[in-house]
């Protein structure tokens, strides 16, 4: 029923746009008609917000991997560089949450564990709106932030790794089954918000697959069935991930690191503050303005990864047809 009012919505919006684009096409001729320069700079205006508008949802229908029009559950680890990679793990975190707050998604921390100095060594999020996964899947890899770091009394430069994991919601439990021997569950106070009555009792639930040593953590709900249900829900999440990263494997395997370890050969970004310079290495991708960029606004790397997808598919099919 979801993905028939997804459809029915998106249905509703192209018939809006046309819509619109067949009124200021009108417009346009009165203006032209009567030289009214006023109602040209303003049908303009409107055309170009139309296109902005029009772009988006081009994109929206490129992505049409089997997971993508579904939510994300996002995991940012903290990796070498000590406190500053931990800063840089929670610089990265309040970037995606901006960026899902601007687009209107609902974003909940499911499980943080804060560093000794500063930032965080891990987190746990889930995103929710229509295609955030097929937004997201594309950030999953190693950022390397370079900076001069303000924890070194000597001001000299730091390189620093962070690595987010990218995961696709699991919408029925027949996609991915557990059985329930393989599985080891222990609760334990929450460390994280949540008031006097989280402190006091063992809500927050650790969830381990002891065959895969996959491990799930939610701490953020008052319950502990809530957050049961909830770190249940991300160990599917990470399980059906690891069975797609081998089909990843399978199908190309110079594109295989796209989750690991935080090893420096495996980034993917470049975010160079010196330089306010960020670089995607994939796709050789240039930005300048870091931190616009990390107050979330990244609709751009995000637009260039899934164009650049969109035509490496569209070369395979064509190879694939002159075969």
């Amino acid at each position: 029923m979801r993905r028939l009012a997804e459809d029915r919505e998106q249905v509703d919006t192209w018939r809006g746009v046309e819509a619109r684009s067949q009124e200021l096409g009108q417009l346009l001729d009165l203006a032209t008609e009567e030289s009214d320069e006023e109602l040209s700079q303003a049908v303009a205006t409107d055309i170009d917000a139309l296109t902005l508008k029009f772009e988006e949802m081009e994109l929206s229908l490129a992505l049409s991997g089997e997971y993508d029009r579904r939510d994300a559950i996002l995991a940012i680890h903290a990796g070498a560089g000590g406190t500053d990679s931990q800063d840089w793990a929670e610089m990265l975190l309040r970037m995606y949450l901006r960026w899902a707050d601007k687009r209107g998604y609902k974003a909940e921390v499911l499980d943080l564990m804060a560093g000794e100095e500063a930032g965080i060594k891990s987190a746990t999020v889930e995103i929710r709106g229509r295609n955030a996964y097929g937004y997201l899947r594309g950030e999953r890899g190693v950022h390397r932030l370079v900076r001069i770091s303000p924890y070194d009394a000597s001001k000299s430069r730091h390189t620093s790794f962070a690595l987010a994991e990218v995961m696709p919601e699991v919408e029925s439990e027949a996609e991915v089954h557990l059985d329930p021997d393989d599985l080891r569950i222990d609760t334990f106070r929450a460390s994280g918000h949540g008031g006097q009555n989280v402190q006091k009792n063992a809500t927050a639930v650790r969830i381990t697959h002891v065959p895969t040593g996959i491990v799930a953590v939610c701490q953020d709900e008052r319950s502990q069935l809530k957050n049961k249900t909830k770190a249940m829900s991300v160990l599917r999440a990470r399980l059906l991930d690891r069975e797609q990263s081998k089909q990843r494997e399978e199908i190309d395997s110079n594109r295989r690191a796209q989750v690991g370890s935080g090893d420096r050969a495996e980034k993917v970004r470049t975010y160079n503050f010196p330089q306010d310079r960020m670089t995607d290495h994939r796709i050789g991708y240039t930005r300048h303005s870091l931190p616009q960029l990390l107050d979330g606004d990244i609709d751009d790397v995000i637009d260039a990864l899934g164009e650049n997808d969109q035509q490496r598919r569209l070369d395979s099919q064509l190879g694939n047809g002159a075969n």
